[in-house]
């Protein structure tokens, strides 16, 4: 399955895509899709559903992120061995985690705020792992138990706020609009390896990343059982497990960085595509 959340910021309904890309109305089943609405029995229940029972969305309304009321916005670093290559930067022998601010959600074609002064914000395409039920000391054999689905997700990055201003990265991870998730949730079960999903990202049309999740230095079943270590995994909670090469910190000979007026479009095999216009801070 594929669910969304569509309407307003702020006001946004749960729905799922039926097999012609129409939008139907969840609202009558469940109240969101978040909480108890993630747990195999809940998604089991919507899976059984006749699509065409439910009322159908007329127009093309805003898509929110898809889920709701996480309780955490994980995010891996240096998750690529080929992304932490063009970086300079070692191998990671341990997943390096960060938080990113619930501020930051947003929806999949949400304009992006670059920062007041800003002059390195970046992008980098990522999957997206969406938590569906309670997660604490898991192994990695019964790790993806407890995923509900994935998405595709987009960590936003203001690269001196994160490496240039003092220590924890979380400071350039976490401004407003840096997180565009979705356009949907799609259900495990559509995505029997998530370690092989091709992931693109372009920028004004050019292809900047062309990557795989084949290339992951810690798997998703690694990144779910060690953040489970440390951090309590709630239904709703979303994991962002890194991006591929590409990005504009590692353009050669020199970076480059957004500007307002440019637009990304990224997407996953599978996943679904998001786009977003940069803007300027007001």
């Amino acid at each position: 399955m594929k669910l969304l959340r569509y309407g307003p910021p702020g006001a946004e309904k749960p729905g799922l895509l039926d097999s012609e890309g129409a939008i139907r109305d969840l609202s009558g089943v469940i109240p969101d899709i978040a909480g108890d609405a993630l747990s195999p029995a809940s998604l089991a229940r919507i899976a059984a559903l006749d699509p065409a029972s439910l009322p159908k969305v007329g127009g093309a309304p805003r898509l929110g992120p898809p889920v709701t009321g996480m309780k955490n916005l994980v995010c891996i670093g240096l998750n690529y061995a080929d992304h932490a290559a063009e970086t300079g930067a070692p191998i990671p022998k341990e997943p390096i985690v960060f938080l990113k601010s619930l501020n930051a959600l947003s929806g999949p074609n949400d304009d992006v705020v670059i920062p007041r002064n800003s002059v390195k914000t970046d992008w980098e395409v990522e999957l997206a792992v969406i938590i569906g039920t309670r997660a604490k000391y898991v192994s990695e054999e019964n790790a993806l138990d407890h995923v509900a689905g994935y998405a595709v997700g987009n960590d936003v990055s203001e690269r001196e706020w994160q490496a240039e201003r003092g220590g924890a990265w979380d400071k350039g991870k976490g401004f407003d609009t840096f997180g565009p998730l979705g356009p949907w949730l799609v259900t495990k079960d559509e995505v029997p390896d998530p370690q092989n999903l091709s992931m693109f990202c372009d920028v004004d049309g050019v292809r900047q990343q062309d990557g795989s999740t084949r290339t992951m230095i810690f798997g998703v079943k690694q990144v779910i059982a060690y953040v489970s270590q440390c951090i309590t995994l709630n239904p709703g909670d979303v994991i962002f497990t890194g991006t591929p090469p590409g990005v504009g910190l590692g353009k050669k000979p020199s970076p480059v960085f957004l500007k307002a007026g440019q637009v990304m479009r990224l997407g996953i095999a599978g996943l679904g595509e998001q786009q977003q216009k940069l803007v300027a801070s007001p």
